[in-house]
């Protein structure tokens, strides 16, 4: 089993089984930030990743439910000192949620602003035909230094990836990034000491099935691809960035 994975964006309560899903990223141990999409779940999140070295359990608000959970944000807000990790959180400007497009704006602006007041938080960022919204309001409400913004399943421009990359923000690429060949070269332009891996399981398939935080391995093989590196390179690459952003201070 390879050791020393990393799984910046997963689901883990989504899964069938969520306790059995957090052990086995710790059996296997794949450093894995399991995202919530409602700041209820966060708590039995937090609960279960705290038993772990491997989990940690992100507060998120999804931007495709603020529809319907805006209100949710209070306690979101109640439960950010308890956590530095932060997401999923983030703008969805796609047909089905624009309707809500500029309550998600409202949530995001106060999610980022109380980050950046706390100072030192994680925020892991979905920004589905909003990147350039997304990079306008962290530009506006959490600039570095404070915090640092990972932007889940990028597919901005070139030229949004650099304004991103001027901003603080890390990536996390997952195996469906780099099957694309214009996302792949996006991909590869990205600096690659702000490069991380996720699954965005269980909404990938891996041998069609939905993709466990250990086959977070492929994203890291076609990265390597990509680079011309060797695998473990790439890996060891991933986690050196990882350490980083852990150890940046507000």
């Amino acid at each position: 089993m390879r050791s020393g994975l990393v799984d910046f964006h997963c689901h883990l309560d989504l899964y069938p089984d969520h306790a059995a899903a957090v052990e086995r990223c710790e059996r296997d141990g794949v450093f894995t930030l399991t995202v919530t999409t409602t700041p209820k779940a966060w708590p039995r999140n937090h609960e279960l990743a705290s038993a772990t070295r491997h989990v940690r359990a992100a507060l998120g608000l999804h931007p495709q439910l603020v529809a319907d959970r805006a209100h949710e944000i209070g306690l979101w807000e109640e439960l950010l000192p308890r956590t530095r990790y932060v997401g999923e959180v983030g703008l969805d400007a796609g047909p089905r949620f624009y309707k809500s497009f500029e309550t998600q704006k409202e949530i995001f602006a106060r999610v980022l602003s109380l980050c950046a007041a706390a100072g030192n938080k994680i925020v892991t960022t979905h920004s589905v035909r909003a990147t350039k919204a997304v990079l306008d309001m962290i530009e506006q409400y959490m600039p570095p230094p404070r915090g640092r913004v990972v932007l889940h399943w990028f597919t901005g421009t070139a030229a949004e990836a650099k304004r991103a990359v001027d901003l603080g923000c890390y990536f996390s690429v997952n195996a469906e990034m780099l099957a694309n060949e214009k996302r792949a070269a996006i991909t590869k332009a990205l600096p690659l000491d702000r490069v991380l891996t996720e699954t965005d399981g269980p909404f990938t398939q891996t041998d069609a099935r939905p993709a466990m935080p250990s086959d977070v391995w492929v994203a890291v093989e076609g990265l390597a691809r990509l680079h011309g590196l060797t695998p473990a390179d790439m890996s060891a690459t991933i986690m050196r960035n990882l350490k980083s952003l852990l150890a940046e201070q507000s």
